[in-house]
């Protein structure tokens, strides 16, 4: 959405929505002040406390759904540059059934829960509403998912075995999906009004202020001159922005424009360079503090404070990172790729003295929530840092009253796809809670599994996938949290770990084929075949689908446990790591031969399930693999330099 009469900002956007409307004139202000005056009020409730829950999440609702309206039209084939009348029509109806809420809430509870007959009409035309906003917004997968869950509430007699229910009748779900908070407006919609809103906000500043071509800039100051340095700054650049970035994709869109060619360059191929972009841009969804916005969904699932969260996913995230990491360098050292030359790498010290103020907000942010405060607290006041440690950088970062209103409005806006995908998976919810199709699925595994946890693990790994393909990271979560990970608690898993174990493989839905969205944009800036760029990505990626095993086994890796234990689990962990990469890759020290390769990759099996043999077993293969690595390559090295001397 853009406007004339606004200069741009010299910075580079984080996604290009091609679905969005790019609107002018009267038409963009009514869309910016729709924007801006939702994020006026979530600032005022995070300062002066937030509204309870329905009212809260009501107005949220109104706001973002309007907007949802207003900015995507009904179809790609519709203008651009105009919103249709019946746009107007769907934002206004969709209004109407939030002011319901808001102005009659008192009355509605009084009611105890007995619908009327506006309950069951506004309930319906909610719905309704929620799946087309959420199919132009988000795409098909999510609202067919609900669609399809709306089925299963209606013809719940016609279903085989546990799956069958008694049904319900269209004047018992529409109320029970509009005005309960099990619904439309349950726990998926209430942490987006509170906390989802503000760091997507939190996002939109720094964006602004210029923090994501610092981060790049000094993602490239740090590796550039190291084996594949490209590829390590794609690495470093995907999971600086993967703190802030709610979005799998944008994080391949922003960080790839710039890496995926640098990597190209340097002689990557087109598939690799797009597969690193794609498995690092995947993982910022795992990386603390922000995970996706699925962090703050946990917490309120578990009962648990945020923090607790993102210290327990810290670990899994720097294993998932240093995988690719050692992947992007064995890679290097296997097809001989060099560093980047001096002349290619910006001098760290003069990029931090440039942009060393863009570090204080995100420090801030991790101080204040360490330290007690709640998300809402700590990312107001660490927005209120950013814009005044813009003021200490050069004129281009200042945050001035033109920026910050932008990023007011591009904040509001960039929220719209989360609150869409909230609000449609909380259909989704619904009707698990009203059928309980998740005791039957808990049962279901339970079953199959004949009560073997890594059966079970397997089948909830399979099914998180499925359940995660073309579906946006909050919604991801939500939806295989809610369908698997009690039945992983049946079977003894810590709740945490189950929790973390879903996410995990509904975000690796986004690089594994065929519904891999993170790699086709990856494709398509490296220019290259996207099923080949997907499989690439699976295997750059592989670690993902091995460290949730391991901290299911082994709850050091979440920290918790003594600091020996965890000292211990981490270590080992991280050595079956580099035998993963080195034996994917073939390369070690130098070239592997295959009972080399083979060797390694049973390491990280090893330490899955760790134990005090398996752990000196794992140890032992590492170093002798490296001793003899080391020895044959001084062989190799030897005689290239006596002739040199020689000669």
């Amino acid at each position: 959405m853009t406007n004339p009469s606004i200069p741009p900002q010299n910075i580079q956007p984080v996604d290009v929505d091609v679905k969005k409307r790019e609107l002018h004139g009267w038409q963009y202000w009514i869309v910016a002040a729709l924007a801006l005056s939702a994020s006026v009020f979530h600032l005022y409730t995070a300062v002066f406390g937030l509204r309870s829950a329905m009212y809260q999440r009501s107005i949220h609702w109104l706001f973002m759904g309007a907007l949802m309206f207003l900015l995507y039209p009904i179809s790609k084939k519709r203008p651009k540059n105009r919103i249709d009348w019946w746009d107007w029509i769907f934002a206004a109806l969709l209004i109407v059934g939030c002011l319901n809420i808001i102005l009659n809430w008192e009355t509605i509870t009084m009611r105890e829960g007995a619908p009327i007959t506006s309950d069951i009409y506004l309930g319906s035309m909610m719905i309704l509403l929620v799946l087309d906003g959420t199919r132009r917004s988000m795409g098909l997968p999510l609202p067919i998912m609900a669609t399809i869950a709306m089925i299963y509430a209606f013809l719940g007699p016609y279903f085989p075995g546990i799956l069958a229910h008694g049904g319900f009748a269209l004047d018992e779900i529409a109320p029970f999906q509009y005005l309960r908070t099990d619904g439309i407006f349950g726990v998926p919609l209430g942490v987006s009004a509170s906390f989802i809103f503000l760091f997507v906000l939190f996002g939109a500043v720094l964006k602004v202020s210029g923090a994501g071509q610092f981060f790049i800039d000094l993602s490239i100051a740090l590796t550039g001159k190291s084996r594949g340095g490209p590829a390590k700054a794609a690495v470093v650049a995907s999971a600086l922005m993967g703190t802030v970035s709610g979005s799998s994709v944008a994080n391949t869109v922003t960080t790839g424009a710039f890496t995926i060619p640098l990597m190209k360059t340097a002689g990557y191929s087109s598939e690799f360079a797009g597969a690193v972009v794609a498995a690092s841009s995947t993982g910022g969804q795992v990386m603390p503090p922000v995970m996706g916005a699925a962090a703050f969904i946990m917490a309120q699932f578990l009962g648990i404070s945020y923090w607790e969260i993102v210290v327990a996913a810290a670990i899994p995230a720097a294993l998932y990172f240093f995988s690719i990491w050692a992947m992007v360098h064995f890679r290097a050292g296997k097809k001989g790729i060099r560093a980047m030359t001096n002349e290619e790498v910006p001098p760290i010290w003069p990029v931090l003295r440039e942009g060393w103020h863009l570090l204080i907000p995100i420090i801030t942010l991790i101080g204040f929530l360490a330290t007690g405060y709640s998300a809402v607290k700590a990312v107001f006041w660490s927005i209120v840092c950013l814009i005044g440690a813009s003021w200490l950088g050069e004129k281009k970062y200042r945050m001035t009253p033109q920026r910050i209103l932008n990023a007011l409005i591009d904040g509001a806006i960039g929220a719209v796809d989360v609150a869409a995908a909230c609000a449609c998976s909380g259909i989704v919810i619904g009707v698990i809670g009203i059928t309980g199709v998740g005791l039957a699925f808990s049962s279901f595994v339970m079953s199959l599994s004949h009560g073997i946890l890594p059966l079970a693990l397997l089948l909830t790994m399979i099914g998180s996938i499925i359940l995660g393909m073309g579906v946006p990271t909050t919604a991801q979560y939500i939806i295989t949290s809610t369908l698997a990970a009690p039945a992983l608690a049946q079977m003894g898993v810590p709740m945490m770990s189950a929790h973390l174990f879903c996410l995990y493989f509904g975000v690796l839905a986004d690089v594994t084929p065929p519904v891999a969205l993170a790699t086709y944009a990856a494709a398509g800036i490296a220019r290259s075949n996207a099923m080949k760029t997907g499989f690439t990505a699976l295997v750059v990626a592989v670690a993902g689908f091995i460290v949730p095993y391991m901290f299911v086994y082994n709850s050091y890796l979440l920290f918790q446990g003594s600091l020996i234990k965890i000292i211990i689990g981490c270590a080992t962990a991280f050595l079956g790591i580099i035998g993963l990469a080195a034996g994917v890759q073939g390369f070690f020290v130098t070239h592997l031969p295959i009972w080399g390769r083979a060797a390694l990759l049973a390491v990280p099996f090893l330490l899955i399930h760790p134990t005090l043999i398996a752990n000196v077993v794992a140890v032992a293969i590492v170093a002798f693999m490296f001793i003899t690595q080391k020895r044959r390559a001084s062989r190799v090295v030897s005689p290239i330099l006596e002739n040199t001397e020689q000669q």
